[in-house]
């Protein structure tokens, strides 16, 4: 009787924790959107290590990107979204397109994680002040 109990209890409560809040967007959101850098100095000298984000577009290191779609997922410090890209690698050009997905999680108001897999976030600044805060 004990096991079954146990059993009912597990089941009930399985499906609550593995289905997950995530919501599709057709966009970056707002708040990171701009210009993002490594460092400070990579900001003055637009470094080719500093990327750009934009409604419907991603420019940077491993190329130009359209956004495809977006996914919102709840994180311990905000909300972390996976971005799937079209991409033209900027040696090969426009003839030869590949699809990337990027992870862009907050840090903190003015510092964002972005790469391709958990693995391999690269930490970010704000390139401008007057930008809207990263953190929501």
């Amino acid at each position: 009787m004990r096991k079954f109990a146990l059993l009912a209890f597990v089941s009930a409560l399985a499906p609550q924790v593995v289905t997950a809040d995530v919501v599709r967007h057709s966009s970056v959101p707002q708040t990171y959107r701009g210009t993002w850098a490594p460092s400070a100095g990579s900001c003055e000298n637009t470094d080719k290590s500093a990327i750009v984000l934009s409604a419907k577009a991603y420019k940077g290191p491993e190329g130009s990107c359209a956004v495809i779609s977006i996914s919102k997922t709840p994180g311990q410090h905000g909300s972390v979204y996976s971005a799937r890209l079209d991409c033209s690698s900027p040696e090969v050009g426009a003839q030869k397109k590949t699809i990337v997905n990027l992870i862009v999680r907050p840090d903190s108001a003015t510092q964002i994680s972005v790469g391709p897999s958990f693995n391999s976030l690269t930490v970010y600044q704000r390139c401008s002040a007057n930008q809207p805060s990263a953190k929501q």
